[in-house]
């Protein structure tokens, strides 16, 4: 698309608000080793201002993503240094809402369509006094400016390179930020789609918006689309000003561009150190002399309100300034947003859904015809027993290990969302339980209920819903396990260690080894193991309650645990309470839950 034709569709956005960005004397260290700190930026400084497109430019390790990370605010760790105009408000929530910051890698969940995700981010972004009909609009108006009405609705999934760098930022468009950041907008891209990209940040930042991004080495045409360039290497500025001063501070500096080479080349060789070092020199020089262009092209005049459409009978939402900068939803809008958008994913991926509840069924069956008709067979006591334990090890191994995959796959998403103020961690925290643990409900009635019934067990249906209570609660707490180890380490060790606890667990819960069989460090040791409860819940359930005696088959001689009562004193389990082993199932949960809370806020905040 070109700027002339998204120019004219972006006078439907009204004029963002205007914020210059200057920085002084920034400087960033990160560790090195021990003790060591390695010195990233040397103390950099320039301004960027409103109604212009700025790219910092430099080859790789010249410290120009750390630069874009430090002025979003995405990096503070290590940084020293001033960001005038924002320094009283930088890291504030009202900083949050006026910024936004588009990473490299576009993270969009790919099982939703252009049309849906883009209403998802306008109900999170936009307040109520915004009317669902100015919402719409809004989406429309924005994937007109970017070219994607045409596919809005495709899934993610299934977008070019380039169509979903432009739904990155028809994302963070909706709310109208007036400062933009994108790291390396271009990257992956052919060169129409390159071009149309940077067409669109040029034209956006044409309606007041302050628009700045990482590039590595554009072309020629793209390069002259540039207002402002800032130019880095080793740590340091090298030029800044506007792009058709380029050639003119190299022959300063006695440093000649060969005719029809691209200047953008030329700079970027310049700074790799292939015609000289010249770095410290050149960032001495950019410093005493600004090269900004003193005529960059005027703002659009662009309208803030408007009525009607001239050219068709159809009624054109009113929209002003006043509904652009809006209030922020609230937390419970969001929460309700969130919980619509996890049971969407869940029904559109099948390998969570479809997939796991035909393996439940199919498991299920299989483990009823294995231990088929032995629940009411005394001569098969220890049998049962250990029906009982498949029924928690299975449970436990098919909640545990997705479990440790979640959160890592969903990171980059929540990371992008959560840093452009899209909700808060804990309200999605909350809507992810809301719309997961009803899952894992169904997936556990679905097995145990099958099971269950085909194995004989006491057919009556207050047992049947203690046995089910403790299976939901098991499957639940496992989950728990596995969530939060995928928040402190990665997929790999978290499988590795989800594997192990889990066995560690087993072999504490009472069976392998009677509670009575176990020396007094081991037994005192079991009370960590939630599978000892959930296991004594399940026995409870099965022989407590004062069962009448087992039937002994006629063609079996003698039956030794015909009476339940004779069993649980074997195995160490005839006084258990029901109730404990669900209270501590339920503590074992909140725990873990809130652990896993915190533990994945950490690790945002260090990321």
């Amino acid at each position: 698309m070109s700027e002339v034709v998204q120019t004219a569709v972006l006078l439907h956005l009204p004029r963002s608000k205007k914020i210059d960005i200057e920085f002084e004397n920034i400087t960033y260290t990160v560790p090195n080793g021990r003790k060591a700190k390695k010195l990233i930026l040397k103390g950099v400084s320039g301004k960027f201002k409103s109604g212009e497109l700025t790219a910092i430019m430099g080859p790789s390790g010249a410290g120009k993503t750390s630069l874009l990370n430090i002025l979003t605010g995405f990096q503070s760790t290590g940084m020293k240094g001033t960001i005038n105009n924002l320094e009283k408000r930088s890291g504030s929530k009202q900083y949050k809402k006026e910024s936004c910051y588009i990473l490299q890698d576009d993270q969009l969940v790919p099982f939703f369509t252009i049309s849906e995700i883009m209403k998802m981010s306008t109900n999170l972004k936009l307040g109520s006094n915004v009317s669902p009909k100015s919402k719409e609009f809004i989406v429309d108006d924005v994937l007109d400016t970017l070219g994607l009405s045409s596919c809005k609705n495709t899934r993610c999934g299934q977008l070019s390179g380039g169509q979903k760098k432009r739904l990155s930022i028809a994302l963070e468009l909706v709310n109208n930020p007036p400062v933009m950041f994108l790291d390396e907008p271009t990257t992956g891209l052919d060169s129409l789609s390159s071009l149309q990209c940077i067409s669109t940040l040029k034209a956006l930042a044409r309606g007041g918006r302050t628009i700045v991004c990482t590039i590595h080495q554009p072309s020629a045409a793209i390069y002259e689309m540039f207002d402002y360039v800032y130019v880095m290497a080793e740590g340091l500025c090298i030029y800044k000003g506007s792009s058709p001063n380029t050639l003119t501070y190299l022959s300063s500096v006695g440093l000649n561009c060969p005719e029809y080479h691209n200047p953008a080349d030329y700079l970027i060789e310049v700074a790799s150190g292939e015609h000289g070092n010249f770095t410290d020199t050149l960032s001495q020089y950019a410093k005493q002399q600004s090269w900004r262009s003193t005529c960059t092209s005027p703002r659009l005049n662009i309208q803030e309100e408007f009525a009607t459409d001239e050219n068709s009978n159809k009624p054109v939402v009113q929209m002003s300034m006043t509904e652009v900068t809006h209030n922020s939803p609230t937390e419970w809008a969001k929460f309700v947003v969130l919980v619509n958008r996890a049971f969407l994913q869940l029904y559109r991926d099948w390998t969570v859904t479809r997939l796991k509840f035909v393996l439940h069924t199919v498991i299920g069956i299989f483990i009823g015809l294995f231990y088929f008709d032995i629940g009411n067979d005394a001569s098969k006591i220890i049998a049962n027993f250990g029906y009982l334990v498949v029924t928690c090890a299975y449970l436990c191994y098919t909640a545990i290990m997705p479990a440790v995959l979640r959160f890592p796959l969903e990171l980059p998403v929540l990371k992008k969302e959560r840093f452009n103020n899209w909700y808060q961690l804990k309200t999605y925290y909350a809507a992810f339980m809301v719309a997961d643990i009803p899952i894992q409900i169904l997936f556990c009635t679905c097995f145990t209920a099958i099971s269950y019934f085909m194995s004989s067990q006491p057919c009556e249906w207050d047992r049947f819903t203690m046995f089910l209570t403790v299976c939901c609660l098991l499957t639940i707490t496992a989950e728990s396990v596995g969530i939060f180890l995928g928040t402190i380490v990665n997929p790999i060790n978290g499988t590795f260690l989800g594997a192990i606890s889990l066995a560690f667990m087993i072999a504490l819960a009472g069976f392998l080894v009677f509670l009575t069989h176990m020396s007094k460090p081991f037994y005192i040791l079991s009370y960590v193991s939630y599978l000892r409860y959930a296991l004594q819940g399940l026995v409870y359930s099965i022989y407590g309650q004062g069962r009448t005696t087992i039937p002994c088959p006629e063609d079996t001689l003698y039956c030794h645990y015909t009476t339940p009562s004779v069993f649980l004193n074997e195995i160490g389990m005839e006084n258990i309470n029901y109730w404990f082993c669900v209270g501590m199932l339920f503590v074992i949960i909140v725990f873990l839950r809130l652990l896993a809370y915190y533990t994945l806020k950490k690790r945002l905040s260090s990321n």
